[in-house]
């Protein structure tokens, strides 16, 4: 993947501005406008402004940071600084690699093109994986010689635990924080390597959770996820994921239960369509809102079948409300979670292929725009042929992917080399 891109730029005096030349790495970007209003005997306040634009129009959004000060561009892609202080100046908007500008005095123009990052072609990080310095760099060896760009780690998992030293109170509160990897240590490891970095967060799906706190309980083992109150959790630990260093969260089981869960669920309130669709696109608006005021963009997991059908199946995943405040999702396209039957499959499991294609060729087009595609595909029960041939159907789509193997046990004859 593309190393960031440093661009320095120095103002010398309050009447001179001199633009540091580039390494032999670096692109001279972006233009750079010193306000002519800027004379021999000028003082502070000082302001900086900027448009960033990316090939497809304006950058909205985005996290700019100088020093202490935050701002968001707007719809324009505009921000502005009004007192600016020497500091480096931050760019990060979703989706794009990050700029870097020094800011020493004077009123200063930027305007800024955002350079897209390439899709996702991921492997999943299991915690053990991370917790080994010997087996996480295997992994990142064998990122080194195939196609893939991006690690997804996990920091919450489907057992409720948190993975880290987390300082969220209400993990602290729940006693179930069980550290197995310093996320910062290892997010830095990744993006020494040139790999865009992604962590799971599990949401609504957490049996210890909802057994201490009954108020925020749908199910036995499920979070209510209209109770905004309880949303606070999940996205404490977003935030905290995106001051640790990474760059994008993920929201799995981001969505009402199935199953047992779902009598238990709809025995205590029951809610039409809408209400649920309505319900899950609210916290993922609102987790966007969140994130990318920390520079992260967001993504969510979703069922696979709901790329095939119409409705939301009865866990609010309606496809194009879920993916209305995203910047990527993730459907789960498993061929051995489909049934007998599926496509005149007697065994879909038997036709990885096809059950990937039929998938994305039906549920693409009704994806909201400017949101990144990347399914999960199955790498277990399969030799490297049989996971080529999900990637294959992917990629001829012009989607991402990222492999999924709970215990992280992938090999290269799994990836497109690079």
């Amino acid at each position: 993947m593309k190393a960031l891109v440093i661009v320095m730029i120095a103002l010398l005096s309050a009447c001179g501005l001199v633009d540091n030349p580039p390494g032999p790495n670096v692109t001279p970007l972006p233009s750079v406008k010193r306000d002519p209003s800027v004379g021999v005997v000028a003082e502070g306040p000082y302001a900086v402004k900027g448009v960033l634009r990316g090939a497809d129009g304006p950058v909205a959004d985005a996290l700019v940071t100088l020093g202490d000060q935050r701002a968001l561009s707007d719809a324009d892609g505009r921000f502005e600084f009004t007192d600016a202080q020497p500091g480096v100046i931050v760019v990060k908007g979703a989706g794009y690699f990050p700029y870097e500008f020094t800011y020493s005095r004077g009123n200063l123009t930027l305007e800024t093109t955002m350079e897209r990052r390439p899709v996702a072609r991921a492997l999943r990080v299991y915690s053990e994986v991370a917790h080994s310095d010997a087996a996480f760099q295997a992994l990142l060896d064998l990122a080194a010689g195939t196609t893939v760009n991006t690690l997804v780690f996990d920091t919450k998992d489907e057992t409720a635990r948190v993975l880290y030293a987390t300082q969220v109170p209400e993990a602290l509160a729940l006693g179930f924080v069980v550290p197995r990897y310093d996320p910062a240590a290892r997010v830095a490891q990744a993006k020494e390597a040139g790999l865009y970095t992604v962590t799971r967060v599990v949401t609504f799906e957490d049996s210890n959770w909802a057994g201490a706190r009954p108020d925020h309980q749908l199910a036995r083992s499920w979070i209510d996820p209209l109770n905004e109150e309880a949303w606070e959790y999940p996205l404490g630990l977003a935030v905290e994921a995106c001051q640790l260093g990474f760059d994008e969260v993920q929201f799995d089981y981001v969505r009402f239960p199935t199953g047992v869960a779902a009598r238990e669920a709809r025995a205590k309130r029951s809610l039409t369509e809408d209400q649920r669709n309505a319900a899950i696109a609210a916290f993922l608006e609102e987790a966007a809102a969140r994130l990318h005021a920390e520079g992260c963009a967001i993504s969510a997991d979703i069922f696979g079948i709901v790329m095939s059908m119409p409705n939301d199946q009865g866990i609010g995943q309606r496809i194009e409300e879920v993916t209305a405040h995203l910047d990527a999702v993730s459907p789960m396209l498993y061929p051995s979670h489909y049934g007998p039957g599926w496509l005149g499959y007697n065994d879909p499991n038997d036709y990885p292929g096809p059950v990937i294609a039929q998938a994305l060729d039906a549920g693409m087009p009704r994806v909201a725009a400017g949101v990144e595609m990347r399914p999960w595909i199955q790498a277990f029960y399969y030799n490297g042929e049989q996971v080529r041939a999900q990637i294959d159907a992917a990629e001829a789509r012009g989607a991402g992917w990222i492999l999924w193997n709970y215990a992280g046990n992938y090999s290269a004859d799994m990836l497109p080399p690079r």
